[in-house]
């Protein structure tokens, strides 16, 4: 069990948008509300991505760039053969909490608009992109990256056949090799 990390998996998002909500209330400096609520989000993004998605769900993601500025989305599943009730529960907080809250900040940003509060639109585009680059970090990693995805959507369309892409390979001599590959 980990109660902290659930602790702390729905802390710094539920603080950030009660925050956002209320922020004007208890302090009439804009710079202050946006300063406490980007940094409850970085606080957030940090604590999923780094800590509660590998207890709670043994999940985890990152991206990195390889030598030529290519970026790569790395996902990791640990395999784990039971799960007890209590991490059942905890799976279902991290899940929830991970959907809810983007679709939160979203309404946020229709509201922001609609009202004219454009100041405020910065920071819950920011909200936006943090929370659902966790959540789609989270859905590769759960569907088990690129091939999974790919399988499903060949399943779900009827095709077998999935896009062929471009890779290049480097020989033995050195050289490159340009061409495409079929994944399955």
């Amino acid at each position: 069990r980990h109660p902290l990390a659930t602790f702390f998996h729905l802390f710094f998002r539920v603080s950030a948008i009660v925050t956002y909500l209320f922020c004007d209330w208890f302090s009439n400096s804009f710079v202050a509300c946006f300063v406490t609520i980007l940094l409850l989000l970085s606080f957030d993004f940090w604590s999923v991505k780094n800590v509660t998605g590998r207890l709670l769900v043994g999940l985890r993601w990152w991206n990195q760039i390889d030598e030529d500025g290519k970026s790569h989305w790395v996902f990791e599943a640990k395999r784990v053969p039971t799960i007890a009730a209590s991490t059942e529960a905890e799976a279902r907080i991290f899940w929830l909490g991970l959907i809810i809250c983007p679709v939160i900040w979203t309404m946020f940003f229709f509201s922001t608009l609609f009202s004219l509060k454009l100041k405020w639109l910065a920071l819950v585009i920011a909200g936006i992109s943090l929370q659902t680059a966790n959540l789609y970090g989270y859905i590769h990693c759960k569907l088990g990256g690129q091939k999974a995805i790919s399988r499903v959507a060949s399943r779900l369309f009827g095709t077998a056949d999935v896009p062929k892409r471009q890779s290049r390979r480097i020989s033995e001599d050195g050289t490159e090799e340009h061409g495409k590959t079929g994944t399955r």
